[in-house]
Order: C-alpha cells, then structure tokens, then sequence
C-alpha cells in the first residue's frame, strides 16, 4: 500500500471539488495516510508488502497498526504485546470509521501517557452527550443521535468498550476495545470521536446519508499535501524532542565486580 496513490494526492495543482462533512462520524473513511504517515514520521516501521494491506509496528515493536480491506468486515487492528504489568490488548475498527478519529487513538500510540488519570467520559459530556444507564451497560449518545458509546462489564469482571455510529440507512461503522485496552488511549478515541470539527472528504468519498450536512469546497493538491506536511513535521519534531531527552539523561555506571569486602585500595 505504501506505493499505491490515493486520490486527491497526485502531482497536478489543479483545484479540485471536496466536501465537508459533518457529523464527521458518518464522513466515511477517508485516506489512510493520514493514519500511517504519522505514525511513519514518528519512527514507527512499516512492514506491509507490496499490494498487501498496511502493517506499522512500533520501534519497540510492541504495538502494531493493520489496515485490511482485503477480508470481511475488514477495517483497522490495533494490538498491544503484553508488556510488563500492561496485558495484551486490541482494539478492531470497522473500514468506515473515519481516519480522524481511527488517529485519535494511534496517534496516542506514539506519544508518553501523562500523569493524569484518564476519563473517557469527560470528552463526551463536553459535547453534550447524553450519558444513562442502560441495563447493565453505560451508554454515551452523541446530540444527533448518530454515534455512541457504551460501557459493559460481566459478573466475571471481564470489560469491553463499544462503539460506532450508524445513520437511518444503515451507513456506519462500529468498534470494540478489549478490556486490557489501557484507558488513555481510550480516552484519545473518544477525544475524537467527539471532535465537533466536520472532516473534508473528495466528491464522491462519502456516504449518501440524510443525516449528514456538506459543504462544497475548492481545494487544491498542493493545500493538502501541505495540511498533511504540517502534521508529519509535528510527528517528526515531537519524536525528535523524546528522543533527545532520553538521549541527555545522565547515565549511571555500574562496576562489573565489586570484591565482597567493598572496594579494595591499593598502595
């Protein structure tokens, strides 16, 4: 895939007709680039072969990233190797789930989890999502009704997080999370599953919903690749800066044998 060229991304500067769309949940997929790219700009390799679906692994190679088309449902995995305390863990995107939001949570992948307590919830509630109780399962619902958020934990303690967004004629897509999936990340996800920001999309590389609204836009190759530019030089300097901190930490040596009574002097 790395070779395969999109539309939208050729050499010409030729303004062309794009849509923006809002709710972004209903947007449609969009480019995956916009996933792999930053992930690429943040050091992370790609291992798919050629003509095959993506595959990113991350430089410690604990955690992968997999676009597949090519199978049903088909769609995004994102899995975590188990990792000192951390156990194994996934996540699985359906192929409509829009890249800005896929982003949400692999762009978390590269970044350091900060020291604050997560909350999943809180992105929601900032947008007006009604939160209930439903059974046993906590239920997140966006104000257009198009997308939700659903929280279930079984009487074995096991816990799964779910969601999606579906319009009246059945467009969509739906996620799941594995309850190991560390709840920062989480959090990310629905960070911008919330985002009020509309995503722009080519003509025809959106769903034809009644429940979404868009507006016509010219925009030229040249703006997008400079939009997608300026989010690769992010990725590239905040892995620059990591890289550099660790690499100024002051080191500290430990001798290979130190005799038994402590060290000896010598005359």
């Amino acid at each position: 895939m790395k070779k395969k060229q999109r539309h939208g991304w050729g050499t010409g500067d030729q303004a062309e007709q794009h849509y923006l769309v809002q709710p972004r949940t209903l947007a449609g997929g969009g480019d995956i680039r916009h996933v792999s790219e930053f992930l690429r700009a943040s050091g992370w390799r790609d291992k798919s072969k050629t003509g095959g679906p993506l595959q990113m692994e991350s430089p410690d190679r604990t955690l992968r990233v997999a676009y597949d088309p090519y199978v049903l449902p088909g769609g995004w995995t994102v899995h975590g190797r188990a990792n000192g305390p951390n156990g194994e863990w996934a996540a699985q995107l359906g192929q409509q789930t829009p890249v800005e939001i896929v982003a949400g949570l692999t762009d978390a992948l590269t970044r350091p989890r900060t020291a604050h307590a997560p909350d999943v919830w809180a992105p929601l509630a900032e947008q007006q999502w009604d939160m209930r109780f439903e059974g046993d399962n906590y239920v997140a619902r966006s104000p257009d009704g198009a997308a939700w958020m659903q929280y279930h934990q079984s009487t074995d303690g096991s816990a799964m997080w779910w969601t999606g967004a579906k319009d009246k004629q059945g467009n969509g897509w739906t996620a799941h999370f594995t309850s190991n999936t560390p709840m920062h990340l989480v959090q990310a996800f629905s960070t911008q599953l919330a985002g009020p920001e509309p995503a722009l999309r080519p003509r025809g590389h959106f769903p034809l919903s009644a429940q979404i609204r868009t507006w016509s836009v010219s925009v030229k190759p040249s703006e997008l690749s400079a939009w997608q530019q300026a989010r690769i030089t992010a990725a590239r300097a905040s892995t620059w800066a990591r890289n550099s901190a660790r690499g100024s930490r002051p080191r500290t040596t430990t001798p290979l044998y130190t005799p038994v009574g402590g060290a000896r002097t010598h005359r």
